[in-house]
């Protein structure tokens, strides 16, 4: 996937400026893809110049004029064209991950403590998926707005970051105990 496709995405849901874009970013989109804003004002141009997407000048009278941005009929087909293609699997690069495999043989003190920095903030993530969840179904029950809401792309989106974060979470409070316990516990030799 490349950053144009999760920025055509991104617009799918209306006409946002490049700030509003890097917020909807933020909060949705940055749960399965990262991008700094510079990167995405960058992409908008390049998305311009291409035809997928279309954009115009707002005048502001007490702030700076502003560029708003959607998607074109071009920028779709280009979506549905990427749907359509095999996704390669997802893998995990972590350097968290290269200190847990190294801590039978380094001082684990410090790897336990970014373990539970990690799971803070896992939980902190949890905590905002939930509430974005709440806010996006309204008053339906998550089954009723599953099956009959009016766009549940985000929905899904977030559905998957909240699990992400509850197992990453989970993982990282256990390794931490793990790694605790084994410093208390004399070795067998």
């Amino acid at each position: 996937m490349a950053l144009r496709h999760a920025v055509l995405a991104a617009l799918l849901d209306g006409e946002y400026s490049g700030y509003q874009l890097a917020k909807a970013f933020d909060v949705g989109v940055a749960n399965f893809w990262h991008a700094l804003p510079q990167q995405l004002y960058a992409e908008l141009t390049k998305l311009e110049k291409e035809g997928l997407v279309a954009g115009r000048q707002v005048v502001q009278e007490t702030r700076p004029n502003k560029r708003l941005f959607q998607v074109t009929r071009a920028g779709l087909a280009e979506l549905e064209q990427f749907a359509a293609a095999s996704s390669k699997p997802s893998f995990i690069r972590d350097d968290l991950l290269v200190k847990v495999q190294a801590a039978d043989r380094i001082g684990t003190g410090p790897v336990i403590e970014q373990l539970e920095e990690r799971a803070a903030v896992a939980q902190a993530k949890v905590e905002l998926f939930g509430k974005l969840l709440r806010q996006m179904r309204g008053d339906a029950d998550e089954e009723e707005f599953l099956l009959r809401g009016e766009r549940i792309g985000p929905y899904l989106t977030c559905l998957r970051g909240l699990a992400f974060e509850q197992d990453n979470r989970d993982w990282c409070l256990r390794i931490a105990a793990v790694l605790r316990k084994r410093q208390s516990t004399p070795a067998e030799r």
